[in-house]
């Protein structure tokens, strides 16, 4: 799909639902390298098997707490932070991956795939919550990108499924499980969580409840299967468990209070996510000196880890130690070349550092952030950063441009593009690209004037 019509489908999608009326609600995509990564990694046996593409389909973890997980169409996977931290074990997120799969698999998202497809994970959440603004920016730490809205995400009639639908789904669930050597019980378990919230009041139910429909007869299906099954008694690989007690430890010490972290993660608990959540409470904390004490320990013993020197690298940025920061990134970006957020920190770091010969990195990285996340208000913001303070002032037109469309402001897009035409020769890359965003803006402009209209 073509980026003009992704812009105008965008606007569609955040403008369209806002008839809706409800309590205030907030959520938050979080983008953690590191999270995303362990997620993947337990999807993509579930992916293969499905006949999916795992680099197709995108994982994005929502920042709240109600127990939830869905997927819309063009193969976008949305898990909430409340069904990781309550999870007990990586084997019940798999089991329920393996069951949105199987939504994905069979079809179920038609009805909304036309614009679902076309749309980033910022405005499809904006939409879902029935908000008038999706932000699409973003930063490599938990938290950012945060959209407000309207209702709880299962209200919406177009994420709720069928009785049919949803042991449709289990089936498949079970399949790809089976055909992976994967236990059912995490699903199984999972699913009696979810039969205790229907006994709840509408009000206090978790989201997965009224987006997908529960009945004995599912659980029982779940029960027989695992009965029969040679795989039901088998664990999660150690480096499975390894990496669901980090990521687990991680979310838990980003998002609970200090003193809950260091209850849960006492120092009498010497494994590796125990210290690893203590480094990140000391640090939100601003004991700094404890944190960055606890992570040389992490380094020493894991020194080709990625993700613990790209947080040792954010605590140095966030702290002013630049320099600092710029090396552990650096490190971190040469073991996951391709990360787009630890890139874009790593730009970030160099540009703020004041010195003109890391301008050039800069744009090389952000060039990479983009080429693996294009749809990043924030990558092209300080791209234009990094253009404007080498002295190209064209380029950090063409991108400030291109961060106005992600944020739905058409007049600013079209002002920066009509600056950059004016600088580059008539049929040139930029000068098309600049071209490609006035006409996007213009989509965005006939979009508001047909939702006005409508009104």
């Amino acid at each position: 799909m073509s980026r003009i019509a992704y812009v105008a489908s965008w606007l569609v999608l955040c403008l369209s639902l806002s008839t809706f009326p409800a309590k205030v609600f907030s959520a938050s995509l979080i983008q953690d390298t590191e999270i995303e990564d362990t997620l993947r990694e337990l999807a993509s046996p579930i992916f293969k098997i499905a006949g999916l593409k795992s680099s197709s389909v995108k994982v994005y973890i929502v920042n709240d707490d109600s127990l939830n997980a869905f997927v819309t169409g063009g193969q976008k996977l949305f898990i909430n932070t409340g069904l990781l931290l309550r999870s007990e074990n990586a084997n019940q997120i798999i089991g329920v991956i393996a069951h949105e799969t199987g939504h994905i698999a069979g079809g179920h998202l038609s009805r909304v795939h036309g614009a679902f497809s076309r749309s980033t994970a910022s405005a499809i959440l904006g939409t879902i919550l029935g908000g008038a603004a999706a932000i699409a920016t973003g930063r490599g730490d938990l938290g950012t990108a945060i959209i407000a809205g309207g209702q709880t995400i299962a209200q919406r009639s177009f994420l709720a499924y069928s009785r049919t639908q949803e042991s449709a789904a289990d089936h498949a669930a079970l399949e790809f499980l089976e055909k992976t050597g994967q236990s059912a019980r995490g699903l199984l378990n999972f699913l009696k969580i979810i039969e205790d919230q229907e006994l709840l009041s509408f009000a206090r139910q978790d989201p997965y409840v009224r987006s997908h429909p529960l009945s004995r007869e599912r659980i029982t299906t779940i029960e027989n299967h695992i009965k029969k099954s040679k795989f039901s008694d088998t664990e999660d690989s150690p480096q499975v468990k390894i990496r669901y007690t980090r990521m687990r430890a991680k979310l838990f010490a980003y998002l609970r209070p200090y003193g809950a972290t260091r209850r849960n993660y006492p120092d009498s608990d010497q494994t590796l996510a125990a210290r690893y959540a203590r480094a990140i409470a000391e640090f939100r904390l601003s004991k700094l000196d404890k944190a960055i004490a606890i992570m040389d320990d992490l380094i020493r013993e894991y020194p080709t880890d990625p993700y613990f020197q790209e947080m040792k690298g954010q605590m140095l940025y966030e702290n002013g130690q630049i320099q600092g920061a710029i090396e552990l990134y650096s490190k971190a970006a040469a073991l996951l070349p391709q990360a787009p957020y630890i890139r874009r920190d790593l730009a970030r770091a160099q540009i703020d550092s004041g010195d003109s010969n890391h301008l050039k990195q800069a744009i090389t990285n952000l060039e990479v952030a983009l080429a693996n996340d294009s749809r990043s208000a924030r990558n092209w913001r300080f791209l234009a950063i990094a253009h404007g303070r080498s002295g190209n002032l064209p380029k950090s037109y063409l991108a400030l441009g291109e961060e106005a469309l992600l944020l739905g402001k058409s007049g600013r897009a079209r002002f920066q593009a009509n600056r950059a035409k004016k600088a580059f020769a008539r049929g040139t890359r930029e000068w098309l690209q600049a071209d490609d965003i006035l006409i996007a803006a213009d989509e965005l402009d006939r979009a508001l004037k047909r939702r006005k209209k409508n009104k």
